[in-house]
């Protein structure tokens, strides 16, 4: 590994590490049910760097990739949509909810993250 190459991997898990420390309060809301195994069992971790970027959720068994938008993700569409190409390009699935949809239909969210990481468990063990 170059130095330049360490330089940027220390970078990057300062913010990421930066990011925990500042969670946005939906962001709270949904880690309350994600942690700990309490969404079927799932194992999520909050602000994990996947390659070159930092998701908000992530479930490796199932390399689901949970996304929750604020009000600044209305002014970064094309930085969203790139990046959620390369995670799908590497074999992630993405879902992205907004803040009101947490707000205000928390079991409906929680619904759709636990039915796609099954389907993702599944296709995973048909391979």
């Amino acid at each position: 590994m170059t130095s330049s190459q360490q330089q940027s991997g220390n970078r990057m898990e300062r913010t990421a590490h930066d990011l925990r420390l500042a969670r946005t309060a939906t962001e709270q809301k949904l880690w309350t049910y994600l942690r700990a195994h309490r969404l079927r069992g799932l194992h999520f971790r909050r602000q994990h760097q996947l390659g070159p970027f930092t998701v908000d959720f992530y479930c490796h068994s199932a390399r689901l990739v949970v996304e929750v938008d604020g009000p600044v993700h209305d002014h970064r569409a094309k930085r969203d949509t790139r990046r959620d190409q390369w995670l799908a390009g590497h074999g992630y699935t993405v879902l992205r909810f907004d803040n009101a949809r947490v707000w205000g239909d928390l079991p409906g969210v929680l619904q759709e993250i636990a039915t796609a990481a099954q389907q993702m468990k599944e296709r995973q063990q048909e391979r």
